[in-house]
């Protein structure tokens, strides 16, 4: 038996063989993460600068940035860097770090869309108590919360992924360390406790997804009460940003869990990984502000300053 301590790295998927397959991964993740740091960074320094937006909608926005940042930054730079020098490792210690800050970042940010269902339905079906219920501390307290649960949730897997003994080798079918395709290199007897934790992570996933669910059943309800075609717009335009990202993001993280074994490749695998992972981060900041005026003109202010400054 081979305990995954008796090696010290794991050995990552290739995206390609050829030399010139590996300079288009490098080149095109290296232009999605480029994008995703601009538009992220760019809600960043808006929300925190513009005194219009702070808010409790743009103060979980900002928090929503600073999680795609950290979640797209844990996995892409580590795969750019392998095709850059034809190298597949990642060191043991690398790997679970990975694995803490990947699975850290994405729970939270599961947990804060959550929250900001909650803040959509306090708006719009209790808009005369919405200062009282969501004032700075309670919003602090609930992106502390998100945070938080996200640090014990990615503590809690990692230290119990990294604990099962290793029998399979050490070649994760994966660009970056996740926790089923480390688990796949486990002993067959030795994965049992981590499905009990794979139980209640369902249990969670799909209270926390009911939740939303409920929220927006009852915010449309309340909307498409509202006598003026203006009201209606204005509050459709205030939900459907948070209502696509987490479409988009209980999408793909669903079907990547979920996918049957009978179609799961290598392959497909990959595609699906990027989908859940790459994607949402680099997009979000689009979705947040096509439709939305304030942030829009936020975000004009920023670039001007930064074109100034360059002048």
């Amino acid at each position: 038996m081979t305990n995954g301590s008796s090696f010290n790295e794991f050995l990552l998927l290739a995206f390609a063989d050829k030399w010139e397959l590996q300079l288009l991964h490098f080149s095109l993740f290296l232009g999605i993460y480029l994008a995703a740091l601009l538009g992220n960074s760019l809600i960043i320094t808006a929300v925190a600068c513009d005194h219009h937006l702070h808010t409790p909608m743009y103060f979980f926005l900002l928090n929503l940035s600073l999680l795609d940042l950290g979640s797209i930054s844990t996995t892409v730079p580590k795969s750019i860097s392998n095709s850059l020098w034809d190298t597949r490792a990642i060191s043991y210690s690398g790997c679970a770090a990975q694995t803490f800050l990947f699975v850290f970042f994405m729970s939270s940010e599961y947990s804060l869309l959550t929250v900001m269902a909650y803040d959509r339905f306090v708006a719009i079906c209790r808009p005369l108590h919405y200062g009282t219920v969501m004032d700075s501390r309670a919003c602090v307290k609930m992106a502390a919360a998100a945070w938080a649960s996200g640090f014990l949730y990615a503590l809690l897997h990692t230290a119990n992924t990294f604990s099962i003994p290793l029998c399979q080798g050490n070649v994760v079918d994966q660009f970056f360390c996740e926790i089923p395709q480390i688990l796949k290199l486990s002993c067959s007897d030795s994965y049992l406790r981590e499905t009990g934790l794979l139980v209640v992570s369902a249990c969670l996933f799909f209270g926390c997804f009911i939740f939303i669910v409920l929220s927006y059943v009852q915010i449309f309800t309340v909307v498409l009460r509202i006598p003026s075609e203006q009201g209606r717009h204005k509050a459709f335009s205030m939900c459907l940003p948070h209502l696509a990202v987490v479409s988009l993001f209980v999408s793909t993280g669903t079907f990547a869990c979920l996918k049957p074994p009978s179609i799961s490749s290598p392959a497909l695998d990959l595609v699906v990984a990027v989908l859940y992972s790459v994607v949402p981060p680099a997009v979000n900041p689009l979705i947040y502000s096509m439709r939305n005026k304030e942030l829009k003109e936020a975000l004009r202010k920023v670039i001007q300053w930064v074109q100034g400054q360059h002048q």
